[in-house]
Parts: structure tokens; sequence; C-alpha cells
């Protein structure tokens, strides 16, 4: 079954996003890749992969969003850095106490203005609650960041902001997880393409994570949800 998702595609649509799957799970290179499926009798060049991820990473995670819970009420907010050109640019992230994720962005900047973004992100999406407890480091963006998300109603009230080491390495340690896949040696060619890749990259955490469920997902079920969402029978099918 072909949908209009890979209308146009030289290959299979299962291939297509087995090799997206892999490289956004595992850290594989796009020559990585080129060669395993060589072994499997598929010539596949690694700039096509490339093209794949791009096309199909925010495309994986736009359809996830739907499956995300509200959060319990408490969520932790940091930025990372992110390399791209050869320059650091910075992943705005947050996840409730749990762990659960509740969004990110991508930035240029480190500043009250990309905070504010952040935050009008984080707050308009449904099914997400307005939390009453929010922590963060100790960026003097985020008091007036909270303040304006209150005064534009994005937030029912004002919340207890918190500024805690200890309780912030949870959200510390899961940029881990979303960043270890991603190019060592330079960073991303570019804010474009790091955009997409992220948004590929945390959506396969969310999947790992399992939305809230009890347990983790194993990757059969990961690979199911995925291939359900862009309509294919089956993601590992060789």
């Amino acid at each position: 079954m072909v949908t209009d998702d890979f209308k146009g595609r030289q290959f299979e649509a299962w291939l297509i996003i087995q090799a997206v799957s892999w490289y956004l799970r595992y850290p594989l290179s796009y020559r990585d890749l080129e060669e395993m499926f060589l072994e499997r009798g598929f010539e596949v060049d690694h700039s096509t992969i490339n093209r794949w991820v791009l096309a199909y990473a925010p495309l994986i995670e736009k359809r996830l969003r739907r499956f995300r819970k509200p959060h319990c009420g408490s969520v932790r907010i940091d930025e990372t850095y992110v390399r791209i050109k050869g320059q650091w640019r910075y992943l705005y992230r947050a996840i409730d106490k749990h762990g659960n994720p509740v969004d990110f962005l991508l930035t240029a900047k480190r500043d009250l203005n990309a905070a504010k973004r952040f935050f009008r992100k984080m707050l308009r999406d449904a099914p997400l609650l307005s939390p009453g407890k929010i922590g963060t480091d100790g960026a003097g963006t985020f008091p007036p960041t909270i303040g304006d998300a209150v005064n534009v109603g994005l937030l029912a009230s004002r919340p207890v902001h918190y500024v805690t080491k200890h309780l912030q390495q949870g959200i510390e340690s899961d940029h881990f997880r979303v960043k270890k896949n991603m190019p060592k040696v330079g960073g991303f060619r570019s804010f474009n393409s790091a955009r997409k890749s992220i948004a590929g990259f945390e959506a396969m955490l969310w999947l790992k994570k399992g939305f809230g469920a009890t347990g983790q997902w194993s990757v059969r079920e990961q690979n199911d949800l995925i291939a359900m969402l862009l309509g294919i029978e089956r993601v590992n099918k060789a």
C-alpha cells in the first residue's frame, strides 16, 4: 500500500521508514546506513537517506504529538547546546517530573525572546495543562517569561517557580538521550536540517518512553505505531 506521503519515491515506503527510524534511534551516520543497506542488497546513496530523514522525521514528530498525555502539573525546563555550522545554538526542552515529554524548540539565541517563544509553543498545545510548578536553571530570562505567559493567558495562574540544581538533574540527563545521535564532528550543516532532525530525535525518544504508559515500548511496538501513522504495513519488512 502506497500513501500520498510516499508518492514519487523510487524506493518502497517500508525501506524508507526503516532507514529513517534507524538513523533517529541509533548512533549511525548516513554512510553507515548506506553500507548496511548494501549488505542487504539495496543500493541507497547516503545523500538519499539524508533527504529521507529531513522529509519524514518532522512528519513522524507531527503525527506523534496527538499521543502526548497531559503532564502532571510540574515541569522542568532547560536549555542545551547544539552545534550548527561550527556555531553553538540552543535547544529548549521541557519534561514533567516523571520524565514524560512536554515540548522542545531549537533557537539561534538564548535570550528573553527565545524563552518566550518556547513558552508559547509549549503552552498553546492541547492536551497539555497549565503547570502549577515550573523548575528552571538560574537564567534571568525565565522569571519575566513566566510573568508574560500569565499576562497573555497562557498560564491560568502564576505557578511556583523554583531554581534547584538537584531537581534539574533529570532533564539534564534527558538531554543526553536526545543528543547522543547528533553529528559529532562539526555539528549540523544548517539550521533547517538541525531543526528537522531534532524533531525526529525527540519523537523517537517520545516513542521509547511510551507516552506515560506502564513500561517502555519495545522497538517492534514503536515501529508498528510509526507504520500505522504513515499508512504502511510494516517498517522492518526485510
